[in-house]
């Protein structure tokens, strides 16, 4: 069968990138690691800190997964190779529906654990707090600002991590000027922080009683959630707090009353906001921890340009300066300006389905090739 030579074909030219996964991966290193800290959690008193063990398993089964995400790859393409040579043998077509299924899952992994091996930052591992605000476009782009708050979460979802609102603001009619949501999950600052910058919508408004076409632009801003306690000093009269009564569709969990918190850091221009917690005080806590985080990621960056890029919001969210477009009318595309990869299927990006830009940025990052380039 000539569609079986070509799953041939296509099973050998994987048996290369999965080999520089396992590479990537340093599974040597990580099992010796793992032996080491088995060894440790069978010594006396080791759980009797429950903050220190609960780190150290988080630390463990991350370690683990890379080995399971490797053996379940692996697999694939050898249960690809058995199906292939079992429909040579018996000449059984009703096997290629299988191995076109156990393919597209294989490729699916494929490029879910390649996007990880590309996370090398120091804060790549860690939860992420992406922050959407509203920009040109009036009540359109609040509307523009809730699909992309909905396009989000719904990764998030897929990606099997959970979010909590810190912030939201209702728009006037529809939509939200601004949103605040924290995503917790292994890797998720490092796979979000290629959707930092501007994104830009064109299609009909259901706003615009003309049926004209509108663009409209939302900032998105995301910085790493970290965990650890921040060693950053901040001067109280370099800051000011207000409080405000919580609002938006934070539903019964979020205050009604005056327990919002929004701190201002003047030397820096930061502002941060949080209203998902039960209590004035909360709110306080976790706005102070973002503020810390932000001023720590400032503080490391080298130079003007970078710290410009942590902070956010520098450029005017307007016309020219979108990262990415999401056309809807005449013809559907979403494109990313600064790798060129382009996808027709538009709804399906606004379903959450973002792991081909996320890869694509990563790999730019890594290696400079934007979409569409030969490797060498």
């Amino acid at each position: 069968m000539v569609l079986l030579d070509q799953y041939k074909t296509k099973v050998a030219g994987y048996v290369a990138p999965l080999e520089r996964i396992k590479k990537s991966l340093d599974l040597d290193t990580k099992a010796r690691k793992i032996e080491e800290m088995t060894r440790n959690m069978e010594a006396p008193g080791f759980w009797d800190d429950a903050e220190r063990s609960q780190k150290a398993m988080k630390e463990l089964n991350s370690l683990k997964s890379a080995f399971n995400d490797y053996d379940e790859l692996s697999t694939s393409l050898e249960d690809v190779r058995t199906l292939i040579e079992m429909a040579e043998e018996e000449d059984d077509e009703s096997l290629v529906e299988e191995i076109e299924e156990i393919l597209a899952n294989f490729e699916e992994k494929l490029e879910e654990v390649q996007m990880t091996t590309l996370l090398t930052g120091p804060y790549d591992k860690d939860g992420a707090i992406l922050t959407l605000h509203a920009g040109a476009g009036g009540t359109e782009a609040m509307d523009w600002c809730s699909m992309l708050y909905r396009m989000y979460t719904r990764w998030a979802e897929k990606k099997g991590f959970t979010y909590d609102i810190i912030d939201m603001l209702d728009g006037d009619e529809a939509g939200y000027k601004s949103a605040t949501i924290q995503i917790n999950g292994e890797n998720a600052y490092g796979l979000l922080r290629s959707e930092h910058g501007i994104h830009r919508l064109v299609r009909i408004s259901p706003f615009n009683a003309n049926g004209k076409r509108q663009t409209s632009f939302v900032s998105c801003d995301v910085m790493p959630d970290i965990e650890e306690d921040i060693d950053i000093e901040i001067n109280p009269d370099d800051i000011r707090i207000d409080t405000y009564r919580s609002s938006g569709a934070g539903g019964q969990h979020i205050n009604k009353t005056s327990s919002a918190i929004r701190i201002t850091h003047y030397p820096s221009g930061i502002v941060v906001t949080c209203q998902n917690e039960r209590s004035q005080h909360e709110n306080k806590d976790k706005a102070m921890q973002m503020l810390k985080a932000k001023l720590f990621m400032l503080k490391q960056m080298e130079n003007a340009e970078k710290a410009a890029d942590i902070r956010g919001e520098v450029r005017d969210i307007n016309f020219g300066s979108q990262i990415r477009s999401y056309i809807l009318q005449p013809y559907t595309m979403v494109k990313d300006h600064r790798t060129n990869k382009d996808i027709g299927n538009a709804q399906a990006v606004l379903d959450g389905d973002l792991d081909p830009f996320i890869s694509a940025y990563l790999i730019y990052q890594s290696t400079g090739k934007k979409a569409g380039e030969d490797e060498e």
